[in-house]
Order: structure tokens, then C-alpha cells, then sequence
């Protein structure tokens, strides 16, 4: 699965690079003053994928560490990707740091959600989703369709992909009682996450209330996993105002462990009664 749009092909650039770097044994000091023209803030934000990569820049770190050609010429064109934009990217409606998520999701190879307030912005209808964004009575009058509209051309890339990711969405039963939009908006987003349930690679359970405690009552996270092992897989954690990416091997390991545990006190969509 290719790594797709240039904040996620920085991220992946920058992993490698680091991982070149440390096993030379040389600090970024040291890169630093073997006068390649990269100072040691530049390398920084080059190894954490905050900018643009140049092939000019590549090629000097890949002499510098001693690396083959083979691998030189494919963090090359790793480079080439760091100033591609994709549709979201350039789109002003969407917040910097949900653009490395959406990137992300272009290309996980499995995709776990657990929401138990609102139904998921992909498995929304357009009368549910202008109903969450009306909720938030932004000043702009117009900021609920630029932002539902923009949620409709998520929906429709992450359809277009071949394959689809392995999607399973564990649903609060609250989601699906709170009467977003009123009864029909509601009655019709929950026939729409039944018929989506029937899609293939695409999951959906509900949480019911009977449940009681469970695992996952410290809110909603999403796991992505991703088929190149040189890129670690990602919990999802968002605010209102920003959002947390956790890559450490025990952190997703516990997100697993929970979403283990409130998939199997969940219900198949198909197979819920409110």
C-alpha cells in the first residue's frame, strides 16, 4: 500500500532517516557539521516530518551514512512526495493537525473506531453530519457546508480506494438513541450504518447500554494499522482543538487490548434492538 499525501511521506521519509543516522552512530550534531549545507534545526525537522524534503538533500544524508544506491534512489523518491499535495492538504477547511490523520487514513490497512457520542464522520449521512456541525453554531454561517462537504469528499476517497481498509467501528448504544438531527435524520443514519455494515471489510457493532462498565469508557480513539512494517501503527486520539498520535508499541498494544474487550461485549449492528 503506498504511503500516501506529503505530511504522511515526510513522516515515513524522516522514521527512515533517523533510523540511518542512529545506526552510523552519529549525533545530528555531527551531520550538522559535515558541512552537507543541512544544519542540526533543519535536520530536526527533517527527521520529524515537519517539512519538505529535497532529493538534493537525501542523496547527501545517504553519502554521509554510507548507504547503497538501491536504498539512496528510494528515499529519493520518498522525497519527491514531501511537497505533493493531496486534496486535503491544500483545503483550508481542515484543521493542520487532522491533515496527518486524514493522510493516514488514505493509507492504514485496517482501521478499529470506538465512538460513543456521535456516529463516525466516514459513516455519516449529509442530514446527520449538517446536524453535528449545526450544533456547534460556529460565526460562520457557512462553515457547516464547507465542513460537510468536505466530509462527503472524505467519505467518497476512502470508497475510491482499492482495496478498502478492514474497518470495525464498536458504537456507544447512546449513538444510536440521541436524536441528532430528530427522528428521521436519526432513523435514516442508523438504516445507512446497516446497510454499511453489509459492505465488505466493513464492521459495525454496537456497545449496549446492558453492557454496563466497559473497557473503553475513557472516551473515543481509533487504531490504524499499516502494511509497511518500516511504519508503526497509530492510536488516534482528538479534541476540539488539536489531537494526539500515539506510536509507542505498549500504548497501541493497550488500545488492542481494550478494543478487544468492547468488541466482544458488542452486538452486531444487524443483530441490535434499541
Amino acid at each position: 500500500m503506498p504511503v500516501t499525501g506529503q505530511r504522511v511521506v515526510r513522516r515515513a521519509l524522516g522514521r527512515r532517516l533517523t533510523r540511518l543516522r542512529v545506526a552510523t552512530g552519529k549525533s545530528r550534531r555531527e551531520v550538522a557539521e559535515a558541512k552537507l549545507g543541512i544544519s542540526e534545526p533543519t535536520l530536526h525537522r527533517i527527521e520529524t516530518g515537519k517539512v519538505p524534503v529535497t532529493v538534493a538533500n537525501v542523496r547527501a544524508l545517504c553519502w554521509l551514512y554510507g548507504i547503497d544506491e538501491s536504498i539512496t534512489d528510494a528515499l529519493s523518491e520518498l522525497a519527491l512526495g514531501t511537497s505533493q499535495e493531496e486534496w486535503w492538504d491544500a483545503n483550508p477547511v481542515i484543521p493542520d493537525w487532522f491533515k496527518l490523520y486524514v493522510g493516514l487514513e488514505a493509507s492504514a490497512t485496517r482501521i478499529c473506531t470506538y465512538e460513543g457520542e456521535v456516529v463516525p464522520g466516514e459513516l455519516q449521512t449529509e442530514q446527520y453530519a449538517r446536524a453535528v456541525y449545526g450544533a456547534e453554531q460556529a460565526v460562520d454561517d457557512d462553515a457547516a457546508d464547507r465542513h460537510v462537504k468536505l466530509r462527503l469528499q472524505r467519505q467518497a476517497a476512502l470508497a475510491a480506494r482499492d482495496p478498502r481498509p478492514h474497518r470495525t467501528t464498536v458504537l456507544g448504544e447512546g449513538v444510536l438513541t440521541r436524536q441528532v438531527g430528530g427522528p428521521r435524520t436519526l432513523a435514516a443514519q442508523i438504516e445507512h450504518l446497516r446497510e454499511a455494515a453489509t459492505q465488505d471489510r466493513v464492521e459495525i457493532l454496537v456497545l449496549p447500554w446492558t453492557a454496563g462498565a466497559h473497557a473503553a469508557m475513557a472516551g473515543a480513539f481509533r487504531i490504524m494499522d499499516f502494511e509497511d512494517p518500516e511504519d508503526p501503527d497509530v492510536v488516534y486520539l482528538e479534541s476540539h482543538i488539536g489531537a494526539l498520535y500515539l506510536e509507542e508499541e505498549a500504548e497501541v498494544a493497550e488500545y488492542r487490548r481494550v478494543f478487544a474487550l468492547i468488541c466482544e461485549a458488542a452486538v452486531p449492528i444487524a443483530d441490535f434492538r434499541p
